[in-house]
């Protein structure tokens, strides 16, 4: 049977998933009957709830006697280490285009590692159907991205199919047909066979599966030779060590499942169990001559946190996973399969120093901890700053904001005080299309900030460009925070008479303790208010004195909104249940001793 190996790839938000979804249906991967609802491939909760991919997968179909081996990629960024990696397992790409919106940053980035890798791409511009949208402008400006990603004669020379994933048509011009099979006839067409080449087994693994009954999978293609089950052969080490070991059982990838399968040959994407000790990267070779293939590269991390042990006093009254054993596991586990993450042990035998792409990669890592039942403290994340050259350069990013003409001006105002450069500025449609180069520190607290001065109206997207000069301070949070001056439950009436000082992050009811975060204050500098003081009871009754307090709600702060929120002295509690922002120093005293210890030391 003659196979294809595509990936997608695509910004957040323009329609991949769903891509994937019509291409299974139309394949009649499920029964007529059978509910399959939406979004088939983002199978965990958080890629459900977020409405993105984070994690890369693969499924086969059968369409015209071809197998097709469609890999579904993260639009982020932030989880570029997935995509450099499973790019390696295809032959052709579908680089999948918003009509309205064209090409955005991150499409360039992982088109660009597509390109470099000599990936025969397929252009299709989704949601023609959408009010002012503009395909042929948007045709012109892919060919100009691949103009600049310096794309060969035959990769500039990319067939392009329009149509609508949501209405179920995709078709080679803008005349609207039944289905998508036009789209599945130009990747029979349009992308190659797998290029088999002479030689020995050779198989690169690229990505990890795990199974309770079988342990760790590795998955990848096999580029030439044959595997068999049963098969001895050599595993090669990233670090140069080789070990002999012996394939247990084979899979193929079968619609959405897996099939066991006697052997597979070279071209087709295979699963391999009877591994233990491997990583992403090595290679499976021939038992008796084995030759490895290069390493991976994966872009370098420009972000770290700090990782601890959850210490206040709330420590261990949800979690299952509290110990720095615990912690230290599950964050080496992670590093096997997130090629983009790396942990280095500190001083303290509590605490991580985890690098990774941003803030919603290590974002991602801490809430699926947290759902596994670890409690963390977590610290502000901090830009990695190099020294190029003897001069101290920190990583620079392209900032995109599209955003409604009457907020411009704004959004202008809010870049250039976090040293951000504008590059471009355009009109399109009634958006205004704005380019700028910005540190990456001024992007951290950013994102609430600007969709506060454009009434949520902003699309914002951001990728790594290159290391650059350090630009000097950049302003940080404006308003202090109010914090408890003791623990207990806080009480509506002492936050109905707070609450000129500011706004909350707690409700009445509450549990709280010293020196944790319980709401901004409405001025600079800290404020350590008694929330939990109750009303002092008497005979004597005035009316309308006991009228009910009349408390706005808290602010609800998402785990990455918290992360952009908090401080250099501050820190975030992790744990099953609740998301606290606190002091790293929880007694008053402490703080004012560290506070005026800096002060003689400036």
């Amino acid at each position: 049977m003659q196979i294809r190996n595509i990936a997608i790839i695509a910004h957040v938000d323009h329609g991949k998933t769903t891509l994937v979804d019509k291409i299974l249906h139309e394949t009649n991967v499920f029964r007529a009957n059978q509910e399959t609802g939406e979004l088939i491939m983002d199978n965990n909760d958080l890629e459900r709830e977020r409405g993105i991919t984070i994690l890369s997968k693969n499924v086969s179909v059968e369409y015209k006697g071809t197998k097709i081996n469609v890999i579904d990629t993260p639009g982020h960024a932030d989880f570029g280490g997935e995509v450099e990696r499973v790019l390696k397992m295809a032959d052709g790409v579908i680089l999948l285009v918003d009509a309205f919106e064209g090409p955005m940053p991150q499409t360039r980035f992982v088109l660009q590692k597509a390109l470099q890798l000599n990936l025969k791409p397929i252009v299709v511009i989704n949601k023609v159907d959408k009010p002012n949208c503009r395909p042929d402008e948007v045709h012109d400006a892919v060919f100009e991205l691949f103009f600049n990603l310096d794309a060969t004669e035959e990769q500039l020379n990319f067939p392009t199919y329009y149509g609508s994933g949501k209405n179920g048509w995709f078709n080679s011009s803008l005349e609207q047909c039944e289905n998508i099979t036009p789209l599945l006839d130009g990747i029979l067409e349009h992308v190659p066979e797998p290029k088999i080449e002479e030689g020995t087994l050779q198989l690169q693994i690229t990505s990890l599966d795990y199974s309770t009954f079988l342990g760790r999978i590795a998955v990848g293609k096999v580029t030439r030779g044959s595997i068999k089950e049963n098969q001895p052969f050599s595993l090669m080490r990233a670090d140069g060590s080789v070990v002999k070991s012996r394939v247990r059982e084979l899979y193929v990838f079968e619609s959405l499942g897996k099939k066991k399968v006697p052997e597979v040959l070279a071209g087709d994407i295979c699963a391999v169990v009877g591994l233990e000790d491997f990583t992403i990267g090595d290679t499976i070779a021939d038992f008796e001559n084995p030759e490895a293939l290069p390493i991976i590269a994966v872009d370098e991390p420009t972000m770290n946190m700090m990782f601890s042990i959850n210490n206040s006093p709330f420590f261990g009254k949800d979690g299952k996973f509290v110990t720095s054993r615990h912690l230290r596991d599950r964050l080496m586990k992670e590093t096997e399969k997130n090629l983009a993450l790396r942990v280095v042990d500190t001083d303290s035998a509590d605490s991580f120093l985890v690098y990774g792409r941003g803030i919603l990669h290590l974002g991602v890592l801490i809430e699926t901890m947290r759902r596994e039942g670890y409690e963390l403290t977590v610290g502000q994340p901090q830009v990695i700053v190099k020294h190029i050259d003897g001069k101290k350069s920190e990583p620079y990013e392209i900032l995109v904001v599209d955003v409604p003409e009457e907020f411009a001006s704004k959004v202008i105002d809010l870049v250039t005080r976090r040293k951000g450069e504008m590059l471009i500025m355009e009109t399109k449609g009634t958006m205004q299309h704005l380019e700028f180069e910005i540190p990456s520190r001024g992007l951290i607290g950013m994102r609430t900030q600007m969709l506060t001065n454009t009434a949520g109206e902003a699309v914002m997207a951001h990728r790594f460009s290159e290391y650059k000069a350090w630009k000097g301070q950049i302003p940080g949070r404006g308003n202090g925070v109010l914090l408890s001056k003791e623990g207990g439950t806080t009480t509506g009436y002492s936050l109905d008479k707070l609450q000129d000082r500011g706004s909350f992050f707690v409700d009445p009811g509450e549990e709280v303790y010293a020196g944790m975060i319980i709401g901004e204050n409405n001025k600079p500098g800290d404020l350590v208010v008694n929330p939990n003081e109750g009303k002092k009871l008497t005979n004597m009754r005035a009316s309308g004195s006991d009228a009910a307090t009349n408390i706005a709600p808290k602010i609800q702060m998402t785990l990455e909104e918290c992360m952009e929120y908090i401080q250099h002295d501050e820190c975030i509690e992790v744990t099953p249940n609740h998301i606290r922002m606190r002091k790293v120093l929880l007694n008053e005293e402490d703080r004012k001793r560290v506070a005026k210890s800096m002060k003689t030391e400036a």
